[in-house]
């Protein structure tokens, strides 16, 4: 009689280490219908004794000694399967029959190769496309939220991306200082890093405590890989236009050594936005040495250097002139097209793991990581000029259409003309495409800098830049220390422990990219004259020289330093029908804030700050009942604490060392309760869940027009402020995800599925959190602070943006028993909102300045026009793909083909953000009521129709 396979847990698997012995295992493979497999590669971790399955689907593993083994099996066209077992002292044991069940989304099938390299610096990190987290998971909910819809930037339940975990060989990538992962590390190294073990959702794991959006883990050790060549070329119509791939693994040698090496480049002279383009490449090395059966190290390098133009968010205005592939970054110098904004990077990892098998019960791994390099952004500057960007509303037909008729205006070539005639050019401009008018005009930047007549500033003589271009420069240090431990008391308990510590360093400054035509650019604010009169406006006080030249650091310069430490224990066992795992967290952080520079402004620029000590803690718990062996009752559980990240905790570290006030914590509340069903023809989970966020604190840096500021001098005068750059602070802001999922997918035929999603949730703010106000422009306020109480920003019951709230998807998968296959789905999203801007939504808003309360005539019925949330119109998408592979010998060949957003709709907004530079109700709603609002919100919208193909190649 055959017996049944006992995994060691229904959701998460154990990788570890193994050793030889005198046991046969055998099994037999069948596919949901029960007919042999064939064909299908069987890996045992660790050994170089990979077998095929024969015809009739049997395949076996021949002197094995006893202790704990894991095995991975693979199929085109079908699922990968991970398994474990324990060999005791016996001769032969028996796996049983193995289901192996189709699928058409499995990162063999080329759909994985995606990578989301979009413009991440001018949105919230909480808008982050779940692309980065494609997997192949037996969750049906999320490998079509992963594949299909997040494609269309949806985030399950909502939750921000800040709030999981993502870790490379048993180190954390988070970035301590803003929380995000930076994927690019490893871009285009796919095939590298595409079978991660992921525990979903605020679920507990077995690598780390984690938070509320997932802990993905990802280990890249050299003799996991198929022995042999694998090539791969990708075509795209997306960020890249075309992949190069090579991978070659010698497997396991017979004196314990093995080496995998990866090559991958990724480029295109402009990709499918306008003006963009991408060159990035791509290596791994990894190197392991087995000294035993109880012993391994192994040693990896990644890095991944790039050159990469971004694209830009635009007003509703812009987009009907111009349309989604517009981009206003790029203009042409000398008929040759540049961009002001291009990212460049090279931050390599280098990592050493210790396995150590410590007895037949107890296993230890232990991780040593550190990386390194710099990360640049380029970007346009201006001093004493106006705003030479395209989209600048001083320069779209909007502005000159707000104006008088016969108001004179300047033309952006310096000569006057009549608004009237000032819009009519604007307009043809625009909708004709001009480039003069349309784009930067590079030519006439160089030119306004040459034209300068030189001059003494500061000892120095020459042309003072008006227009100049800087990097924005992170230059990271990072050192990660982790262990894995692992003890089995019996076949159904097992204790982990994780222990981990970080010690993160980056100094984060401004440097002179190129001084267009010009000698050099001062290290002084432009608005120093107006906003702070009689100071010094120097960004840099004491400094012997403040003319900058190209490579210089100029307007800022500092260091973030952050370590920590956090101590997991868990616990996982089984008793009667109940599976359960608990894991608890300690935690302990130290930040700090170190100014380079002496700001003119700030007494606390310079020199070293406070440290900002936070202690952490949270438990984690799951409880799997099961019914029977096809039906399941998963409960999981979370409440925690977490610390600031840098940029939360600090109001404006560019300037000065000052803290947000009353920062705290952040405490999370999480459950869900799952109801599953996994049989051969039907697979499904439904589940409830709620998630509530207290004490999060979020800061924002933007511009802001017709703000009432006053600047105070050290003799008591005062200077009215209009225009500035400003930081926007919310602390104690309370949130709640609640909602349903559900996930079907039914075996109509043997060879055809059904596949459907719905995600319906609600995802609101709790409260009215206190909002503070900071602006170089004011310095310091007339509290001694730098920064000013706003009063209660009243958000309550507004929809929290950046995600979709309602998703579905139906689609059907075909598969062919001569290995093509056809697949094709429909999606539709619906209550997508902006996030509110708390700025407008203080008292302050509606209070006239001259009187001191509210607008005259002002009605509720009025305000509640002006603030109602800002809703994004609903969508669907068709999407399908299909493909076909064949096995030539020892040779095996795939290509596979996707197509995403079909009907080509480029209606849909993925994101944007609510501009506050009006700030005040009457300008607010005088704007609001224009056919274009001059500060109306920016957006992102989809990209229209995309491709994707892939050839594959192993050897």
């Amino acid at each position: 009689m055959i017996k049944k396979l006992s995994l060691v847990s229904l959701f998460t698997l154990l990788p570890a280490s193994f050793y030889f012995a005198q046991t046969t295992v055998f099994a037999y493979l069948k596919d949901a219908d029960g007919k042999p497999v064939e064909r299908a590669e069987v890996d045992l971790k660790g050994n170089d004794n990979d077998v095929t399955a024969d015809k009739i689907g049997y395949f076996q593993f021949v002197d094995l000694q006893p202790g704990h083994y894991q095995i991975v099996i693979t199929k085109p066209n079908y699922e990968t399967k991970v398994m474990e077992f324990d060999v005791a002292n016996e001769k032969r044991k028996d796996l049983g029959i193995v289901t192996l069940y189709s699928t058409l989304t499995s990162a063999d099938q080329g759909l994985a190769i995606i990578d989301n390299d979009g413009d991440d610096e001018d949105s919230n990190s909480g808008q982050a496309s779940t692309v980065g987290l494609l997997q192949s998971s037996q969750d049906i909910f999320s490998r079509i939220a992963a594949f299909d819809l997040g494609f269309y930037w949806f985030r399950p339940r909502g939750i921000d991306g800040r709030f999981g975990e993502t870790m490379l060989n048993g180190v954390s990538m988070i970035k301590s200082d803003n929380g995000n992962v930076d994927f690019g590390n490893w871009g285009g190294l796919n095939e590298i890093t595409r079978y991660p073990e992921i525990s979903q959702n605020h679920a507990p794991s077995e690598y780390a405590f984690g938070g509320n959006s997932s802990v993905v883990y990802k280990n890249t050790k050299a003799s996991e890989y198929r022995k042999g060549f694998q090539f791969t070329q990708s075509l795209t119509n997306r960020n890249y236009r075309n992949r190069t791939s090579l991978r070659y693994s010698s497997g396991m040698s017979k004196s314990g050594w093995a080496f995998t090496a990866m090559g991958a480049r990724r480029w295109a002279e402009e990709g499918i936005q306008e003006g963009t383009f991408y060159d990035a490449y791509g290596a791994y090395l990894g190197i392991e040495k087995k000294f035993s059966d109880k012993h391994t190290m192994t040693f990896n390098f990644i890095g991944a250097p790039y050159r990469r133009s971004t694209s830009s968010p635009s007003t509703q205005e812009v987009y009907d002139y111009r349309g989604v592939h517009y981009n206003s970054y790029w203009g042409y110098q000398d008929g040759e097209q540049r961009s002001e904004r291009v990212r460049k990077g090279f931050q390599p990892i280098f990592q050493i793991q210790d396995f150590w098998k410590i007895n037949k019960n107890s296993s230890l791994w232990t991780s040593v990581s550190y990386q390194f390099g710099k990360d640049k952004g380029s970007r346009l500057d201006w001093q004493n000029v106006q705003n030479p960007s395209p989209t600048y509303y001083r320069n779209l037909p909007s502005y000159y259409d707000s104006l008088d008729p016969n108001a004179s205006v300047v033309n952006p070539d310096g000569t006057m003309t009549t608004a009237q005639d000032a819009f009519q050019t604007s307009l043809r401009g625009w909708q004709n495409g001009d480039p003069n008018i349309t784009q930067i005009n590079w030519d006439r930047l160089y030119q306004r800098n040459m034209q300068q007549a030189p001059q003494n500033y500061y000892g120095q003589n020459g042309k003072r830049a008006l227009y100049y271009l800087v990097n924005d420069v992170s230059d990271d240090k990072i050192w990660n220390v982790a262990t894995h431990f692992i003890h089995n008391f019996n076949d159904t308990t097992k204790f982990l422990l994780n222990v981990s510590y970080q010690n993160y360093r980056s100094e984060q400054y401004r440097e002179v990219n190129d001084l267009l035509g010009a000698d050099f650019v001062l290290n002084r604010d432009p608005f120093a004259a107006t906003n702070q009169p009689g100071k010094t406006g120097l960004y840099n006080e004491g400094e012997e020289n403040v003319t900058k030249k190209v490579g210089d650091k100029m307007t800022y310069d500092y260091i973030f330093r952050r370590q920590e430490v956090k101590v997991n224990p868990g616990l996982k066992f089984s008793t009667g029908k109940f599976d359960v795992f608990v894991s608890g967290m300690f935690g302990y952080s130290s930040s700090n804030r170190e100014g380079l520079f002496n700001h003119y402004l700030y007494k606390d620029s310079y020199g070293k700050g406070t440290d900002y000590n936070y202690w952490n803690y949270g438990i984690k718990g799951q409880a799997i009942y099961k019914v029977n062996g096809r039906n399941f009752i998963v409960y999981n559980g979370a409440y925690y604490s977490q610390a600031p990240y840098l940029e939360d905790l600090f109001v404006n570290p560019r300037v000065n060392g000052s803290v947000a006030p009353n920062v705290k914590n952040m405490v999370v509340n999480a459950n869900d309760l799952s109801y599953v069903m996994s049989t051969p023809f039907l697979k499904l989970r439904l589940t409830g869940y709620l998630v509530d966020t207290d004490n999060e604190t979020t800061v924002q840096r933007y511009f802001a027009d017709g703000l009432a500021l006053k600047s105070v001098d050290a003799d008591g005068n005062q200077t009215n402020v209009q225009s500035a750059f400003v930081s926007q602070i919310m602390t104690d802001v309370k949130k709640r995800n609640m909602g349903l999922e559900l996930g079907v997918d039914v075996k109509v035929l043997p060879t055809l599925s059904l596949q459907g999603l719905a995600s319906i949730g609600q995802y609101t703010y709790q409260n009215d959190p206190t909002t503070y106000f900071a602006s170089d422009a004011t310095g310091v306020f007339g509290n001694g602070l730098p920064y000013t109480s706003l009063g209660k920003a009243y958000i309550k019951d507004y929809r929290q943006g950046g995600t979709p709230q309602q998703a579905f998807s139906l689609g059907f998968r075909y598969n062919n028993p001569k290995y093509w296959w056809v697949g094709a789905n429909w999606n539709y999203f619906d209550d997508s909102y902006l996030d509110p801007a708390s700025l407008i939504r203080t008292e302050g808003f509606i209070q006239n300045d001259l009187t001191s309360s509210p607008f005259y005539g002002l009605t509720e019925s009025d305000l509640r026009r002006v603030l109602e949330p800002n809703k994004l119109p609903s969508s669907f998408f068709l999407n399908a793909n299909a493909g076909k592979s064949w096995v030539i010998g020892k040779y095996y060949v795939l290509i596979s083909a996707t197509v995403n957003n079909i009907l080509d709709n480029r209606k849909y907004i993925t994101g944007g953000f609510e501009q506050t530079r009006n700030a005040k109700f009457d300008t607010f709603s005088e704007d609001l009521n224009r056919e274009y609002p001059l500060f109306g919100p920016k957006y992102w919208y989809t990209q229209g129709r995309s491709y994707f193909i892939n050839l594959q190649f192993r050897f």
